[in-house]
């Protein structure tokens, strides 16, 4: 004998329960992926600007002239990964830090990034930080045949 009663019938729930439970899983696990490619994108960025800012820097023919391609290398790094974060680039040289460019001497180019967190708008007032710092440095060495004699 089969006995049946509304109440206990559990037909057609089980769609309702795998979108649910889908949503509350699969939401955060497409978020978690979306900001581990962003942050993981912002850092290939900042090292490889870090590398070719201090390379061009060290070829420059003045200290002006490589602040400025240390710049456009940064600038085309982020570009190139489709980064837009807020940095600063610090540029320090070793032995001789009033001469950059003499020969032989070391100059190290660090770059601090903050990283906006995606898909967040910017107007959210949260205690909790929306950025991930990240940090790039570099060192090469001005050549012996070039800079300043």
């Amino acid at each position: 004998m089969r006995r049946s009663s509304r109440a206990t019938d559990d037909a057609g729930s089980a769609s309702i329960e795998f979108l649910t439970a889908g949503m509350l899983l699969l939401v955060p696990i497409v978020y978690l992926v979306i900001l581990v490619a962003s942050v993981q994108s912002a850092a290939l960025a900042t090292e490889g600007a870090a590398r070719q800012a201090a390379r061009v820097f060290v070829q420059a023919p003045s200290i002006e002239a490589g602040e400025a391609s240390a710049a456009r290398a940064l600038e085309l790094a982020l570009a190139d990964h489709g980064v837009s974060a807020e940095t600063r680039v610090t540029i320090t040289c070793t032995p001789d830090p009033a001469d950059c460019l003499a020969r032989r001497s070391w100059v190290t180019v660090r770059i601090d990034a903050r990283v906006p967190l995606p898909l967040v708008p910017p107007f959210l007032d949260v205690r909790a930080p929306l950025v991930v710092p990240l940090e790039a440095a570099s060192t090469q060495q001005v050549s012996r045949f070039g800079g300043a004699p």
